[in-house]
């Protein structure tokens, strides 16, 4: 574990002595990098490998939104399963049936196109004058399905981010355990995997984000590299009467987002190393379970460690940028350790902040809920959990499969 060093005070540009120095990045394989199943787990996984999403069934996704509807207003809200298409897609093909701006449809979060999923769409209809034809849109290929389940009237837009969680219920195929399980627990195969299932249940798993943040081979790192690498926008002083236009808050989202995950990434992977990922430090910013709130502790007592222990709050990293001041002791210590002893991570964090992107705070660990399990034969399992959103059921998967094929 780092040691603490009592000299070592947080800044939001802790990066920032590397800025003029000219890092060569250019034998670092990004695709590894960036590749989740090289991160570190607290404990041996049980499984060598299995397959998931072989078939859309194989991974359901299902949005928990518990609402009272009013069954009045001009938005209708439509509860949709579909397969096969992303959620901007089918936003689209729903406002082109109702003739309606894109920006009057409605919906919370963003659904895995390779996967059978349910969620919420809500319509602005004008005077609730519906279409003469029912949903049924023309250009849905084969392998492309769009059920509505049911429609509710209400008085309000669905707004993204509204859902606070997500159901998933995975099958896994083409199992092979890891062939030393017997030998060091004394249990069958079965019994080892569904002991290492029933601790994530109680103690969660390292809240990595998964790599489809990052792109094929990491190509959403490259992007933001590129995007780095190119000159900031015009800042020069602006008249006192004219307001400075700001760039809209999606551009270059993608690219921003990936170069705070694998910052992220990288910080939790030091802390799983030293064992620390799910335990306060000094200096810690601690996050009260399901919801946004954090608050500050230079010295880790017991009534925090039994708060710790039974899930009511979680150690956080940095989603790197600006105002990275809440931090501190040994906590910080690991964060700024982490960017500066590397040349990718420090050039991704300047980047950041060099575009005044704010720091923000995020769990070390994913509390995994409603955790179940069943074995359809000896080679597959299929897996039913709730996580919160913006957490990634691929690292569920992954803190007890070694390889996950799809």
């Amino acid at each position: 574990m780092t040691s603490p060093d009592k000299n070592i005070t947080p800044t939001a540009h802790s990066p920032s002595a590397f800025e003029d120095e000219a890092f060569d990045i250019s034998n670092i394989d990004v695709a590894a990098v960036t590749d989740t199943a090289h991160l570190p787990q607290p404990t041996q996984q049980p499984l060598k490998q299995a397959r998931y999403k072989a078939y859309a069934t194989d991974f359901v996704v299902n949005e928990l939104l518990p609402l009272d509807f009013t069954g009045e207003g001009e938005h209708l809200w439509l509860h949709i399963q579909k397969s096969g298409m992303n959620t901007a897609y089918l936003a689209k093909l729903l406002s082109e049936w109702a003739e309606i701006p894109l920006r009057d449809v409605g919906y919370s979060g963003l659904k895995d196109r390779h996967a059978l999923t349910t969620q919420w769409f809500s319509l602005r209809i004008p005077k609730k004058q519906l279409p003469a034809s029912e949903f049924a849109p023309l250009d849905v290929a084969e392998h492309e399905s769009v059920t509505i389940l049911a429609q509710q009237w209400h008085n309000k837009k669905l707004n993204r981010g509204t859902h606070k969680a997500n159901e998933f219920v995975i099958t896994l195929r083409n199992i092979q355990f890891a062939s030393a399980n017997e030998e060091h627990t004394g249990l069958s195969d079965k019994q080892s995997v569904e002991q290492h299932l029933k601790h994530i249940a109680k103690s969660g798993v390292p809240n990595y984000f998964g790599p489809q943040r990052f792109g094929r081979n990491g190509n959403n790192i490259r992007e933001a590299l590129a995007l780095f690498a190119r000159p900031l926008p015009d800042s020069r002083p602006q008249p006192k009467k004219s307001k400075r236009k700001r760039a809209p808050r999606e551009q270059n989202t993608m690219e921003l987002s990936a170069a705070r995950s694998l910052i992220f990434n990288q910080i939790l992977a030091a802390r799983v190393r030293d064992d620390s990922w799910n335990e306060g430090l000094t200096g810690e910013v601690f996050n009260l379970d399901g919801s946004g709130s954090i608050f500050t502790s230079e010295d880790v007592d017991a009534t925090l460690r039994a708060r710790l222990a039974s899930g009511d709050i979680h150690p956080t990293g940095v989603l790197w940028g600006v105002g990275n001041d809440k931090v501190s002791g040994t906590a910080a210590a690991i964060e700024n350790d982490t960017v500066q002893n590397s040349p990718l991570l420090t050039q991704l964090a300047t980047g950041l902040e060099k575009r005044d992107i704010k720091a923000q705070r995020r769990p070390l660990r994913l509390p995994v809920a409603a955790m179940s399990w069943e074995w359809s034969d000896e080679q597959t399992l299929v897996l039913s959990f709730t996580l919160t959103t913006g957490s990634f059921a691929t690292s569920v998967l992954a803190s007890f499969v070694q390889q996950l094929t799809s």
